[in-house]
C-alpha cells in the first residue's frame, strides 16, 4: 500500500454527523514495510472526524509465521492483531479493535487445532473465520485477482467446516465476484446453522472482460442479492465497492471522488441491499485500506451517511454499529 494521503487529501470535507456512533466490521493491517498500513494509519482514518468506536479485524495473509506446521502458520496474522489491539488500548485511542476474522482452510483435518490456535493468540477477539471464495481464474485485468480454487463452495469438506463453525458459534465471512453468488446462496441453505457475512456486495466487476457489462450484471446481480435475502443466516456489508477491480475509475484518476460523487455512482447498489435485507442484517464496511486505493476514510462515511439520512435514528444505528456488535458479539464500549 503506498501512500496516496496528499491524493485523498485534495477532497476536504465537513464531517457529516460526527457523534454517530460507528463500528468498522472490515478493515485489514499490513506491517510495514510490507503493504504500510498499520495500527498508525489506521487510528489516524478511524479518528479523522468520525466517531469510530470500535473495528473488527479482517483476515488478509499478514503477518504469517514463517516456519512451524502449515495449519498454523496463519496464527501468526492473529498474534500480530492481538499485539495491536493491546497497543491501542494502550494509548488510549478512541478507536478499538474489539474483535478479529482469522483465516483457516475449513477443509484441513487439523481444523480443530487452527481454531483454538487462534482462540488463544486473540486473547479475547476471535470471533469468526473468513475463508474467501474468490476466484479470478481465466480472468485477466484484475488488480486484486482472488486465489480461491473454482467451486470451493460445493466441497462437502469446506460445507463441514461451515457447519463445524456454526456449531461452535463461530461466524463465517467470505468475499467472491458477482458470478460466484449463485454458488454461495447454495452454501447458505446447505448450512442454515451457521452466520455468514458477505463482503463487499458480492463484488460486482467492472474491469477486464466486464467493462463493458455493468448494467446486465447489476440487473443479474439485484436478482441474485434478493434470492440470498431469503436465506435468514446471512447478513451483508455494505461497501467495498471502491476497489479497482469494481470498475469505478477512482483509482489512479487526477482527483478522487467526493461524497456526493460516491453516492451519485453507488447507491443503487447500497438501496437494493437495504431493501431486501433490511437494516437489521446490513452494517456498513471502509474495507481500507484497499478502499483507500480510491477513497478517503472521511469521505466515505460521509457518503454512508447521506445515503441513509432517509431512515429512523434507530435503523441507522442498527447499520451503522448494532448489527455489527450482534453479529461479531462485541461489547459496547
Amino acid at each position: 500500500m503506498f501512500n496516496n494521503s496528499t491524493w485523498l487529501d485534495q477532497i476536504a470535507e465537513d464531517v457529516v454527523e460526527p457523534d454517530r456512533d460507528i463500528v468498522d466490521p472490515h478493515h485489514h493491517l499490513w506491517p510495514q514495510p510490507s503493504m504500510g498500513y498499520n495500527l498508525a494509519e489506521l487510528l489516524s482514518d478511524t479518528t479523522d472526524g468520525h466517531s469510530v468506536s470500535q473495528t473488527v479485524y479482517m483476515e488478509c495473509g499478514a503477518a504469517y509465521y514463517e516456519e512451524g506446521p502449515e495449519h498454523l502458520k496463519c496464527v501468526g496474522e492473529t498474534e500480530f492483531i492481538a499485539k495491536a489491539a493491546r497497543l491501542a488500548k494502550k494509548q488510549g485511542s478512541p478507536t478499538q479493535i474489539a474483535g478479529l476474522v482469522a483465516r483457516a482452510d475449513l477443509r484441513d483435518e487439523n481444523l480443530d487445532s487452527t481454531l483454538n490456535a487462534h482462540e488463544v493468540a486473540a486473547a479475547g477477539l476471535f470471533r469468526g473465520i473468513r475463508q474467501a471464495g474468490a476466484c479470478s481464474e481465466g480472468i485477466e485485468g484484475l488488480v486484486i485477482p482472488g486465489g480461491a480454487e473454482a467451486r470451493l463452495f460445493e466441497q462437502d469438506s469446506f460445507r463441514r467446516g461451515v457447519s463445524h463453525l456454526g456449531a461452535l458459534g463461530l461466524t463465517y465471512d467470505t468475499w467472491l465476484y458477482h458470478f460466484q453468488l449463485p454458488e454461495f446462496i447454495e452454501l447458505a441453505r446447505a448450512v442454515p446453522d451457521t452466520t455468514m457475512i458477505l463482503d463487499h456486495f458480492g463484488t460486482p466487476l467492472g474491469v477486464g472482460p466486464f467493462a463493458d457489462q455493468r448494467d446486465a450484471i447489476f440487473e443479474q446481480w439485484k436478482s441474485d442479492i434478493a434470492e440470498l435475502a431469503k436465506c435468514p443466516n446471512v447478513y451483508m456489508k455494505l461497501g467495498g465497492l471502491a476497489m479497482p477491480d469494481n470498475g469505478f475509475g477512482w483509482y489512479g484518476r487526477e482527483i478522487p471522488p467526493s461524497s456526493d460523487e460516491f453516492v451519485e455512482a453507488q447507491f443503487p447498489y447500497y438501496d437494493h441491499t437495504i431493501a431486501c435485507f433490511g437494516p437489521e442484517r446490513c452494517m456498513f464496511e471502509s474495507n481500507f485500506p484497499v478502499d483507500r486505493l480510491s477513497v478517503g476514510y472521511r469521505v466515505l462515511w460521509n457518503a454512508f451517511k447521506k445515503m441513509t439520512s432517509h431512515f429512523s435514528e434507530n435503523e441507522k444505528d442498527l447499520m451503522f454499529s448494532g448489527v455489527a456488535r450482534k453479529v461479531y458479539r462485541l461489547e459496547t464500549p
